[in-house]
């Protein structure tokens, strides 16, 4: 089995994802578009994943490469039926691509939060084996306002109301965080388009009780990205 890797920063990648898959055999080949690099023809891939980065979907004028990744979503997800998992911005990415909508919130959603499973996300079989209420970890400035067409929203939370979607069969969004590492927020800090967020949502001096709470809710996190990919993978095998 093998994974295309799509990043928009380098320090936006699988995380511990990356273990998983190490563990399992699994070969990936990372893509770090704001470097310049080419997405390569999907043929021998068995899902495409799009991570998480500091611009936005609409800055196709700041970054052009945006508009050929999502055309290269379009061609995973709408004409090959590849398995598909985007996270944060590659969320955003996905509904953008096929039909929705991403506008900028009012406010961001930073810090550990938790999401509410909707029904149909309590029935999914990637979310399967997740409680209904997920601790999780958010840093974003945007949201996906309106779904594709055919889209089924899976989770949810006050600030933002698609946490999670499905498009088809096995085409999925997640707005929040799931990757972590214990090096996550720190890293993240570091990056001022992030550190900008973080002070509005947190106040100046935010950053080190975050990355503090983190750390301690790191392997409840893990316990659920462990369920998450697992599910994945079952769900890329079961075709």
């Amino acid at each position: 089995m093998k994974f295309l890797v799509l990043q928009h920063i380098d320090i936006e990648h699988p995380g511990i994802f990356r273990d998983f898959m190490r563990a399992d055999g699994i070969a990936w080949d990372t893509v770090e578009l704001d470097e310049g690099e080419a997405i390569p023809p999907l043929d021998g891939y068995d899902a495409l994943i799009s991570m998480g980065g500091p611009m936005d979907v609409f800055e196709e004028d700041a970054h052009p490469w945006l508009a050929d990744e999502k055309v290269a979503i379009r061609e995973a997800v709408a004409e090959r039926d590849m398995p598909f998992l985007g996270v944060c911005l590659g969320h955003q990415l996905l509904a953008d691509a096929l039909g929705g909508r991403v506008e900028t919130m009012p406010e961001p959603e930073v810090g550990i939060m938790t999401v509410d499973l909707t029904e149909a996300g309590r029935a999914d079989p990637l979310l399967a084996g997740l409680d209904p209420t997920v601790t999780c970890l958010q840093w974003h400035g945007c949201a996906v306002t309106r779904l594709p067409g055919d889209a089924v929203s899976l989770a949810s939370s006050p600030l933002c109301a698609v946490q999670a979607f499905r498009l088809g069969r096995h085409a999925y969004g997640l707005q929040y965080h799931v990757e972590l590492t214990p090096t996550t927020v720190a890293d993240w800090g570091a990056v001022p388009a992030y550190q900008e967020s973080l002070d509005r949502a947190l106040g100046p001096g935010g950053l080190a009780p975050f990355e503090a709470e983190a750390r301690r809710r790191m392997p409840a996190f893990n316990r659920d990205a462990r369920i998450l990919y697992d599910n994945f993978v079952a769900l890329i095998r079961s075709r």
